[in-house]
């Protein structure tokens, strides 16, 4: 008799005590395919897109457009991954110091939606249109899956606003950088 081996469980990365379609504002980061900078570069701590950068940066600012419950906030597009602040809203959502309201969008019908469906757009829609330019039809820019972490309070929004603004300045320090381990 053969014994076959289950592939590995992947680990749990949302709560699951939260309804990530309700209301919400959300840090995310999304690193691309193995991590490799395709997305520009950061030059005197400031980041200079690529072509595929400048794409992606379209593709995030056009969510809103797709889904009318969204409002975006900070972001910074780094060589090889995304920081971001996303917010879900709905209609009597009190912002509480957590949503820009010049950010938020026109009325318009919404459907039920998750933070998850809206990333899953984004990454979708954002290869589609990189793997166009490239000529390089199903060629992965993503990586599986994204961290995010849901955004309690206005503290820790004026936090995390400072952290993706502050990121170019960080980067020749990034473990993430591949030039990193060569200083």
């Amino acid at each position: 008799m053969r014994l076959t081996q289950m592939p590995p469980r992947r680990k749990a990365l949302r709560l699951l005590t939260r309804d990530y379609s309700q209301a919400g504002s959300y840090f995310m980061t999304i690193c691309t395919h193995e991590k490799k900078c395709v997305l520009g570069s950061v030059e005197s701590s400031q980041v200079q897109l690529s072509r595929v950068g400048e794409i992606v940066r379209a593709t995030w600012n056009a969510l809103p457009e797709r889904f009318a419950r969204v409002v975006l906030d900070e972001f910074v597009i780094m060589p090889n991954h995304l920081h971001a602040i996303l917010t879900l809203v709905t209609a009597g959502f009190a912002h509480s110091g957590s949503v820009n309201m010049n950010k938020m969008p026109a009325a318009r019908p919404t459907a039920h939606f998750s933070l998850c469906d809206v990333i899953g757009a984004f990454k979708s829609l954002s290869t589609i249109h990189v793997n166009r330019l490239m000529n390089s039809k199903g060629s992965p820019l993503w990586q599986r899956s994204y961290f995010e972490h849901v955004i309690r309070n206005g503290e820790d929004l004026k936090n995390t606003q400072r952290y993706i603004l502050e990121n170019p300045l960080r980067w020749s320090l990034d473990e993430e950088n591949p030039d990193w381990l060569r200083k």
